[in-house]
């Protein structure tokens, strides 16, 4: 909602400001302006990113136009669920725990979550490393090493589309320039016509200039920094979890646990004290 609003903004402001100088808005309609910058910048976008970056890329796209998964209601139920796995290793012991993680999608705790349980990549971080502290002999210093390399990994592969995004933007105002060059190579050419349409010859090549820095820092920019927005959310997640974790692992309890991943969360996210206590207290019910 905020992109298209946002859009309509720019657009309003631009071509309202150039009618009320007395500008004629089909002098700014020149498809083949449009042609030239468009085709050569995804031209250079399928060269600089084909393959996987190309895969994840397009894949990315269309969230830049939906709000964040990772609101105060996810973590909330985020919470909810490692307090109560988190709980059942400290009454029932580790093992106790093996047929959740093994099998989420049919676990009675984790059934509890959808939100939750809907983002795959969530559910097999937090089952991934409650795996290994089952079966495995690592410490805690161990894991948390494990954790950050993972979250780095995680942080690298987000970033393609971002920086895939930002390239695309970064060119425009270039392929701009390219196209306004043809144009007045164009004027070159007729220079024995009148003056009135020499005139208009540059004035068409003047908007391919135009259209390339309007694409790029009115709406192929806001987009990078939209996804990047985004990557940090779901960064964000991670460190929640494995702070959370990693308290647990150090022998404080899962209140205390969940209340140390409660304050990796940024204010607008970040439930207060009462509201996850009241919401682990209705989960457990």
């Amino acid at each position: 909602m905020f992109v298209g609003i946002g859009y309509l903004i720019i657009l309003g402001s631009v071509l309202g400001g150039f009618v009320a100088a007395g500008g004629s808005l089909g002098a700014l309609m020149q498809p083949l302006e449009v042609v030239m910058i468009g085709g050569a910048a995804i031209g250079a976008f399928v060269v600089a990113n084909g393959g996987a970056p190309l895969k994840a890329t397009l894949k990315a796209m269309p969230s830049v136009f939906k709000g964040s998964a990772y609101s105060k209601a996810f973590y909330m139920d985020l919470f909810s669920l490692l307090f109560e796995i988190l709980s059942k290793v400290r009454k029932e012991g580790l093992m106790s725990i093996e047929a959740d993680v093994e099998n989420p999608e049919s676990s009675p705790v984790f059934s509890k979550y959808a939100t939750v349980l809907h983002d795959h990549h969530v559910v097999e971080f937090i089952c991934d490393y409650l795996r290994l502290m089952v079966g495995g002999n690592l410490n805690a210093f161990e894991i948390e090493n494990l954790m950050d390399v993972e979250i780095e990994t995680h942080h690298h592969e987000g970033e393609v589309p971002v920086n895939a995004v930002k390239g695309l933007a970064d060119g425009l105002p270039a392929f701009g320039i390219v196209a306004a060059v043809m144009g007045v190579v164009h004027t070159m050419e007729s220079v024995g016509a009148p003056p009135s349409e020499l005139g208009m010859l540059i004035a068409h090549a003047l908007v391919g200039t135009f259209l390339g820095i309007l694409l790029a820092y009115g709406f192929v920019g806001p987009l990078a920094t939209i996804l990047e927005h985004k990557l940090g959310d779901g960064t964000r997640v991670y460190q929640t979890i494995k702070v959370t974790i990693l308290a647990s692992l150090n022998g404080y309890a899962p209140q205390v646990a969940v209340e140390f991943g409660r304050k990796v969360l940024i204010s607008h996210d970040r439930p207060s004290f009462k509201e996850l206590e009241e919401h682990v207290k209705q989960a457990k019910k």
